[in-house]
Order: structure tokens, then sequence, then C-alpha cells
């Protein structure tokens, strides 16, 4: 991707294309521009072993999210319900995202 920038963001509902956890939906909980992953909710589940420590005095084997690479998911609009690549525009002065099936703006304006 260009100037670390990404197509999905904090919040977004995706979809993953491709991989073990394919056809899976969740909600984007990290993104992470410069290695150009994303952190997807209950999806790329994988154990962790570790020891007992002050963060964790019992130790054991703990289950957490890996990131997944950001061309791996696919934003789901929020108006049409489908997955969709996106497009930019201009409103009001401010680039948003645009679903490229429904036309409708993603990006809430506040």
């Amino acid at each position: 991707m260009s100037l670390n920038s990404l197509h999905v963001k904090k919040g977004d509902t995706v979809i993953v294309l491709s991989g073990k956890d394919k056809g899976q939906k969740g909600k984007v909980i990290q993104a992470l521009p410069k290695k150009d992953k994303v952190i997807v909710e209950d999806v790329n589940k994988v154990k962790r072993h570790t020891k007992p420590s002050q963060k964790a005095p019992q130790g054991g084997i703990l289950t957490k999210e890996a990131p997944l690479h950001v061309s791996k998911v696919m934003l789901i609009c929020p108006a049409c319900s489908k997955p969709t690549r996106i497009g930019k525009k201009e409103v009001n002065g401010k680039m948003v995202r645009v679903c490229k099936k429904c036309g409708e703006v993603i990006d809430q304006t506040k």
C-alpha cells in the first residue's frame, strides 16, 4: 500500500477472503498501517504459552487474535451489507470513503 494508508479502519466490519479463516466476518479491533496488517475480532486465533509474570501470575496457554494482512480482508458496506471495494470522494472539503456497489458514504461525518 502507498504511504501507509489502509482501506479499512478500526471499527469497520470485514470479511476474510483467504486462508484458514476464509468467509469469517468480524470487526477490526486494531489497524497496523506501518505493517499493512489488521487485527480482526474472533478471527485468526493463536495460542501463546506464557510464563507466570506480574501481569499473568497463573501463566499457561493464552488464546488471542493475530494480525492478518490487509489484502486478505474486504470491507462490508454498512448500507448495503455486501463486501465491497471502496472509492474516494470529496464531500464538504473532506475526502471520504464511498461504497463502489451502492455509492453510499462509508465514513460517518461527526
